[in-house]
């Protein structure tokens, strides 16, 4: 289970979340809804540890990982794609998906490559290109092959669906919907609901850093 308990953000003096408590059950799929700049992104980077928490608690399986760094979480198998994708251009998207890898030591890094290109064969087919070289979908597409190499328990997307045509869209939908199958936990940032509603059992609706709305959506399964 993933839970932030009372989590306070400030960038200088200001609160960019405020108090914000959420739960993702283990295997369940959450969105959390907002507009631009209501602490969607600071919520999962908070997560991962890229930013700092001032007070409360980010809790995997009820171990407090808040004296953990970034690459120490996700060491526990938590993969982030972040919304700017930041793939390294001059890498092919095999080496961009692969980073995790070596970053971590993942010991079983050719049969989880293996795993992600059978969730996603489409990402196999452009194995070979450097990532300059693709569409903002398809670099969308390399970013969560990548978060996947990591996210073996959890995943952290940010605005995985922004910018995407409509065949790309359901392209990502149907991927990530396999990946719940195999027990992944997904919490999903979206600033539009109806992208999401039904892939996420619940939609946790945040406004200017605090959490407004949590309830379940009308699409998923009960949590």
């Amino acid at each position: 289970m993933l839970e932030l308990q009372d989590v306070w953000v400030f960038i200088g003096a200001y609160g960019i979340l405020r108090g914000v408590t959420l739960t993702v059950p283990t295997g369940t799929a959450v969105g959390l809804v907002g507009r631009n700049g209501a602490g969607k992104t600071t919520t999962l980077r908070s997560i991962m540890g890229l930013l700092p928490v001032q007070s409360g608690q980010v809790r995997l399986d009820g171990r407090d990982v808040g004296r953990l760094r970034p690459y120490e979480r996700a060491r526990l198998g938590i993969g982030y794609m972040p919304e700017d994708r930041r793939l390294v251009g001059s890498l092919t998207v095999e080496e961009n998906i692969l980073l995790p890898a070596w970053a971590m030591g993942i010991p079983d890094a050719a049969e989880r490559l293996r795993w992600v290109y059978d969730l996603m064969p489409d990402v196999r087919t452009m194995a070979d290109r450097r990532a300059t070289w693709l569409s903002g979908g398809q670099q969308k597409m390399a970013a969560l092959a990548r978060a996947l190499m990591a996210g073996r328990r959890w995943l952290l997307l940010d605005e995985p669906f922004e910018g995407l045509a409509p065949e790309m869209a359901a392209r990502m939908v149907d991927v990530l919907a396999r990946v719940r199958e195999t027990g992944v936990t997904l919490l999903v940032a979206e600033s539009d609901p109806r992208v999401i509603a039904a892939l996420v059992d619940r939609v946790v609706t945040i406004e200017r850093g605090e959490v407004a709305t949590d309830g379940a959506s009308g699409a998923g399964s009960s949590s």
